[in-house]
């Protein structure tokens, strides 16, 4: 199955989160059953993105969005794992401070964007800025309604002059996952440092967010930046879907090692010189 294809939004066309199934799992039937599949992908993710590296000539963008509880933390965990940590870094966009709200929305994004051979991950991005001020009412509807072209051709700027391809995951659970997770939160100690009070305040905002993130799918998904829909009522299967998207992603982008800036050959000759003289002198 190419999930790709599976849970693009489609530009142009109008989705209803409703008609989508945070709990589909595909053909697996569990976690160990796709675990050879999920092995396959992490295991070309970590070999295309060191070909990308050395290629330098692109770059790869993966954002990351999701309700509370979605497990935006936990990709960026797993997707990591699979990368050379020199070629990779994440940028989680935290509420912004005095000195960013003196300048436009896009201007502490910027910086963070990949240059070429990199891939950067946003957890949380730019589209807080027609999610979180949407549905808090922080800004009047004309300033984010207008920045939904912003956004785009902002994309298109890292697409076109960086050769930057971008991919957007939008993590979605149901809301009864979500209460799950919390719970989760409270009974493991090694998820308590998580809790906040918000969650459960940001929870009474339920409908509005689902309603801000249809607009942002439904106005920001193009062809050089297009929006995915994951399932990820399933932890596993989660993964699974963001590791082939990412998989497939960079095979489309077809990274070459480059060619080596020396004469190999009288590389070759210097090393079997040193060679010889490291060798013990025969007798």
């Amino acid at each position: 199955m190419d999930f790709r294809k599976e849970f693009l939004v489609k530009p142009g066309h109008k989705l209803k989160l409703s008609n989508f199934d945070a709990g589909y799992q595909g053909k697996h039937e569990s976690e160990k059953h796709a675990a050879e599949d999920l092995d396959h992908y992490r295991d070309k993710i970590s070999k295309l993105q060191r070909t990308l590296y050395g290629d330098s000539s692109k770059a790869l963008l993966v954002v990351l969005q999701g309700i509370d509880g979605a497990g935006k933390d936990g990709t960026c965990w797993h997707v990591m794992n699979a990368m050379d940590p020199q070629g990779v870094h994440v940028t989680g966009f935290k509420q912004p401070i005095p000195t960013e709200l003196g300048h436009d929305f896009l201007w502490r994004v910027h910086a963070h964007a990949p240059r070429k051979g990199e891939i950067a991950i946003f957890n949380r991005s730019h589209y807080e800025d027609v999610l979180f001020v949407r549905v808090h009412n922080l800004v009047p509807a004309h300033t984010w309604e207008a920045r939904y072209d912003f956004i785009n051709n902002w994309e298109r700027l890292l697409h076109v002059e960086n050769h930057t391809t971008i991919i957007k995951l939008f993590l979605y659970i149901s809301k009864e996952r979500q209460l799950e997770r919390f719970k989760q939160r409270i009974d493991d100690q090694g998820r308590q440092w998580k809790i906040s009070k918000n969650d459960y305040s940001e929870r009474e905002y339920w409908d509005d967010y689902i309603t801000a993130f249809e607009g942002a799918l439904n106005n920001c998904s193009t062809l050089y930046a297009p929006w995915y829909v994951i399932p990820a009522n399933h932890k596993w299967f989660r993964n699974l879907a963001v590791s082939q998207i990412i998989a497939d992603t960079l095979e489309e982008m077809n990274p070459h090692w480059p060619k080596p800036t020396v004469d190999i050959n009288e590389i070759r000759r210097l090393y079997h010189s040193a060679e010889e003289q490291q060798s013990p002198t025969k007798k």
